[in-house]
């Protein structure tokens, strides 16, 4: 590819990855704001249908139509699926107990764990430069977490191991990108979505475990209830918003340098902060300020090492 070829699709990679951040904080507001009222498998089974019609409307016709539905690496869009599942299922719990600026800074470590996972798994080799900016970065992680005080909560650690999870999805999809699409990923993701929170309904949807605990686990046990006409709005916004996320995100690293694409990303940690203040009356404290910065510089510093190695080799 020419360096002019090569600029361009850098370009709209960066746009794909800025709209998909967007998507990804719109739904962490609908997450927050409904977190009181339904079961969390009541909204992300709404969510994906909702999400599903989208994609069959909307992108499906582009994307080759019913031919995104073949794939030669099902078990592997299973474990993907799964693992998005479970990142989803720890972060949105982690919204419903935490200031939505403090969990979504948390799970932006997910760059840090990917790094790590990327030498256990994959064998790749990471400078002393970049663990040091590991290491600062989940320093970052403990300045909001504050383990060992008063102002501690077991409900910090959920977007941490959302961020695992999100970590062994990119691993995962690494293995994959070279013979499956963007819309096909995204429309495993959807229906492994559908059909682990419709088994779950069945299994807890009474409610029968509600009553146990703080807001995290309310909104894990929560009896389904119906929609209030208010709500649907919320919620079929979740769904429009998660699958054009899905979507965006998954063209950004396909049409981009990680580089270009990633730094966009953390727009979604400002929203947040825009979100927590204007919506919920949250200011994050000082130390909830340090350690935002040191994930963001830190994930940041990752990126620009990443595209220093990736130049070196070419």
């Amino acid at each position: 590819m020419t360096a002019a070829l090569q600029s361009q699709s850098n370009l709209h990679g960066a746009f794909c990855a800025l709209g998909a951040a967007f998507c990804f904080s719109f739904n962490d507001l609908g997450i927050k704001l409904v977190s009181d009222a339904y079961a969390v498998h009541q909204v992300v089974l709404i969510r994906s249908l909702v999400g599903l019609v989208t994609f069959m409307a909307l992108i499906m016709p582009f994307a080759g139509g019913w031919t995104v539905l073949r794939t030669r690496r099902p078990f592997i869009h299973m474990a993907r699926g799964l693992c998005v599942v479970i990142a989803n299922t720890c972060l949105f719990l982690g919204l419903a107990s935490l200031p939505i600026a403090d969990a979504v800074a948390i799970y932006f470590v997910a760059p840090l764990v990917v790094a790590v996972m990327s030498v256990i798994f994959l064998g790749e080799h990471v400078g002393p430069r970049r663990w040091l900016a590991i290491a600062v970065g989940f320093a970052g992680v403990l300045l909001i977490v504050k383990p060992g005080t008063t102002a501690f909560q077991l409900a910090s650690l959920l977007p941490a191991i959302a961020a695992c999870f999100y970590g062994a999805l990119h691993i995962l999809s690494r293995y994959i990108k070279d013979t499956e699409s963007a819309a096909t990923m995204a429309f495993y993701i959807l229906v492994t979505f559908i059909l682990v929170s419709a088994s779950v309904g069945v299994a807890i949807g009474d409610g029968r475990y509600a009553g146990t605990g703080g807001p995290a686990l309310e909104f894990l046990f929560r009896a389904w209830a119906p929609v209030a006409p208010g709500d649907w709005w919320v919620l079929i916004m979740l769904g429009v918003t998660g699958v054009a996320g899905g979507f965006l995100i998954g063209q950004a690293y396909r049409l981009s340098e990680a580089a270009y694409a990633a730094p966009f990303e953390y727009v979604a940690m400002l929203m947040a902060i825009f979100w927590g203040v204007t919506i919920f009356d949250t200011w994050p404290d000082a130390w909830s300020w340090a350690g935002m910065g040191l994930i963001l510089g830190s994930g940041l510093f990752l990126l620009w090492r990443e595209t220093i190695k990736q130049r070196r080799a070419v």
